[in-house]
């Protein structure tokens, strides 16, 4: 018997004016689940992600986490229930290390005056978590290095580590590939494969290989509705989808 749902969405519903983002949007994911969610510029995807976190208000429906109901629910208490999410753009401190920029989102995590305590035993049990945490993904070679040196492709990856130091049992993903030049996206295949078997991960990403090499299924959104959810086999033989958002033709 599969496991229950971790995060459930039913019908949630959002539009500014006249225009909906989020049309009686319907969503399961358990937990390991790994769900691109794809589709054209405008079509929501963030707008359904601000949504589930919190930053975004519903018009309609419900966003329940482990059976609870967190649609009224503020961004920083659907934290502590265990919704976290990367986004688009990182907030690194430059010119901190890679295992201090981590270190301090355990610190806060913890509630930890971090500032007070950076030189003690607690600020060392910080960083012990930070180094784990980046050992995880294969980022321990970097624990030392500035994030100021580090590749634009392993900041985007610190972010993650960042997140993953919230404990979360649903993870979002927002566009994990973005700006990441080619030539590194080796290494945001390499963490993703080593994130957690147990967190339900959801992502947003343009980036058509990434997606259909991480995802077990995929979501097509269009105009804030879902236009297709299935596995990468059945989106990549679906006509509309093959035609329109993945440029393929329909032979």
């Amino acid at each position: 018997m599969s496991a229950p749902p971790i995060l459930e969405v039913r019908r949630l519903s959002k539009s500014f004016g006249a225009l909906p983002v989020a049309q009686a949007i319907d969503l399961e994911l358990r937990p390991g689940a790994r769900l691109g969610l794809i589709g054209p510029n405008g079509a929501g995807k963030t707008s359904f992600v601000n949504l589930l976190t919190g930053t975004l208000r519903a018009d309609g429906g419900d966003i329940l986490l482990a059976g609870r109901d967190i649609t009224h629910l503020k961004p920083e208490r659907r934290v502590q229930l265990g919704l976290a999410r990367t986004h688009q753009i990182n907030a690194l401190l430059p010119e901190w290390s890679a295992c201090d920029n981590v270190a301090i989102a355990v610190a806060e995590r913890d509630h930890v005056a971090w500032r007070l305590f950076r030189y003690g035993s607690i600020w060392r049990r910080c960083t012990d978590e930070a180094a784990a945490q980046l050992a995880l993904l294969g980022m321990e070679r970097l624990a030392k290095l500035r994030v100021a040196e580090l590749p634009y492709g392993e900041q985007r990856l610190l972010e993650i580590a960042i997140a993953l130091t919230l404990k979360p049992r649903v993870l979002l993903l927002d566009e994990p590939a973005a700006g990441v030049p080619a030539a590194e996206a080796h290494a945001i295949h390499d963490a993703l494969d080593r994130l957690p078997a147990e967190i339900a991960i959801l992502m947003i990403e343009h980036d058509m290989d990434l997606v259909f090499r991480f995802a077990r299924e995929i979501m097509v959104l269009v105009r804030g509705r879902v236009l297709i959810r299935g596995t990468p086999d059945d989106i990549a033989a679906n006509p509309e989808v093959r035609t329109v958002y993945l440029g393929r033709g329909k032979g």
